[in-house]
């Protein structure tokens, strides 16, 4: 939640306003989709990617404040936890040899902001959840500084009226009750944007939802919570109830989370907006004087920053966004279900699979979600954050109708990048580029070793035959997890030993 904030409490005039404004903005956003007045189709992407801090035993290192003066960079922003950073890379046009100039804007960043965080005894480190986080480590007095954090904590655990409940069954079990919603900080992301045309918006976000489960398997990186092995990606159970402000009555009663798959596929942008506003109550009902419909009269783009505030508090796995850039408002696809890491190069490979994958589906004659329930994309979703590589997934048949069980590694390597490959070069992406990244995924799953593996394979041998307890274990697999990241060579080439 990036936005600032400048109050500290609510009362009930506040949401009545709130929700009147919510109307007016949505009505604001049909009649600009009505009258087209939209960006052009500009094929831009951008990434955003969260960060852990470290100190030198590989321990979660407070000191985002202290790391963000020293960097003194707009492009890194506090995150939920004080152990949490933020990088947002500019926007670049989906062309050429756009992953390697990421990658080398990347790298460079990052080797700048570790600089200045070992000068307040930190280091960064790209993980989905760091392995040696504890408990004791998400309490509210962890969270970051910045008001909107501790405002945004105090709306969601008084919407839920009783402490958060962490309850996950994996390779191990996790059980714990939290009085903020601070283990939700234990969830670090890569955020993709795609800005889309309002005309296409459907297809790639639909596109995006089949695909969830495929990407969440490839690119898993987190499977350590609070010194359990649990899910190959526990993100997603862990984000689904770290927010969730919902006491079992209302979980009985049918009534959203507010971290969402969703239960359809869409035929229009609105259809996300509109069930935001109709299923889910204001978190931070704060109103500004703008009226959208006379802006849109003087000829000029309304901000419609009620209902931006309202969608950032709703954790969609693929969240649609409104935003306006130069004066001309745009449409975005924000795709946030993989983690952080390992490393650039496998970052860049995750995304170039998702830029690729996404284009080729959402143009397919017969799209995939004619094909596939939502339910079972859905299912597909859960069933790969457990399994990583090792997941089998419901998908349609290649030729013909009906679904099929299918291993992910296989679905991947025989289906899935060619046609990755295909849509990088509908994009104008360079063979080399296309050819490299999408490579590291090939041998992911010729290898069977992602991030979470990896991190499983390492903690296993560290524990066999009693040589290292637990925590020792989990500590030495991050330390050497840290050194092999900074080599930059791609997770599946990582030694285990």
């Amino acid at each position: 939640m990036g936005e600032k904030v400048g109050v500290s409490s609510f009362d009930l005039s506040d949401r009545e306003r709130y929700r009147r404004k919510l109307r007016l903005c949505m009505s604001a956003l049909e009649r600009m989709l009505r009258e087209k007045r939209f960006d052009r189709p500009r094929n831009l992407m951008g990434l955003e990617i969260e960060l852990n801090l470290v100190d030198g035993a590989g321990m979660p290192r407070m000191a985002n404040d202290e790391v963000l003066e020293r960097i003194a960079s707009r492009d890194f922003q506090t995150e939920l936890a004080q152990f949490n950073l933020e990088v947002n890379i500019a926007p670049h046009r989906l062309s050429g040899r756009v992953f390697d100039e990421l990658a080398e804007e990347l790298r460079t960043g990052l080797a700048y902001a570790d600089r200045k965080a070992q000068e307040a005894g930190a280091r960064i480190v790209l993980v989905g959840i760091l392995p040696t986080l504890g408990a004791g480590d998400v309490v509210q007095s962890s969270l970051s500084r910045a008001d909107r954090y501790k405002l945004l904590n105090d709306q969601i655990l008084a919407a839920r009226g009783e402490d958060l409940t962490l309850h996950i069954e994996g390779v191990e079990r996790l059980t714990l009750t939290s009085a903020s919603i601070a283990p939700e900080a234990a969830c670090t992301s890569l955020q993709m944007h795609l800005q889309v045309t309002p005309g296409r918006f459907a297809q790639v976000w639909n596109a995006a939802q089949a695909m969830a489960a495929v990407q969440v398997a490839v690119g898993a990186n987190s499977p350590f919570l609070f010194g359990r092995e649990l899910w190959r990606e526990t993100r997603p159970p862990l984000f689904e109830q770290a927010t969730d402000t919902r006491p079992q009555e209302l979980k009985a009663q049918g009534v959203r989370p507010l971290a969402w798959f969703g239960e359809r596929w869409i035929d229009s942008v609105l259809d996300l907006f509109e069930e935001n506003v109709r299923f889910f109550p204001s978190l931070l009902p704060i109103c500004d004087d703008e009226d959208p419909e006379r802006v849109l009269d003087a000829g000029a783009a309304p901000a419609l920053r009620e209902l931006a505030l309202h969608n950032g508090t709703i954790y969609r796995w693929n969240r649609p966004v409104y935003d306006v850039a130069d004066g001309v408002p745009h449409l975005r696809v924000e795709n946030r279900v993989l983690p952080a890491g390992p490393t650039v190069t496998d970052v860049l490979a995750n995304a170039a699979f998702y830029y690729g994958l996404v284009r080729t589906l959402a143009e397919e004659s017969r799209p995939v979600w004619t094909r596939l329930s939502f339910e079972a994309a859905a299912a597909n979703f859960h069933t790969a954050a457990r399994d990583g590589l090792g997941a089998v997934l419901r998908w349609p048949r290649p030729r013909g109708n009906g679904l099929v069980d299918v291993p992910v590694g296989r679905l991947v390597r025989d289906e899935l990048l060619p046609m990755a490959a295909a849509g990088l070069d509908a994009w104008g992406v360079e063979p080399v580029d296309r050819d490299r990244y999408l490579d590291v995924i090939e041998q992911r799953c010729a290898t069977g070793i992602n991030g979470a593996e990896w991190q499983a394979l390492r903690y296993h041998r560290l524990r066999e035959g009693g040589r290292l307890g637990r925590a020792e274990a989990l500590a030495g697999m991050t330390r050497r997890y840290c050194a092999l990241m900074r080599t930059g060579e791609p997770v599946h080439t990582w030694p285990v030993e």
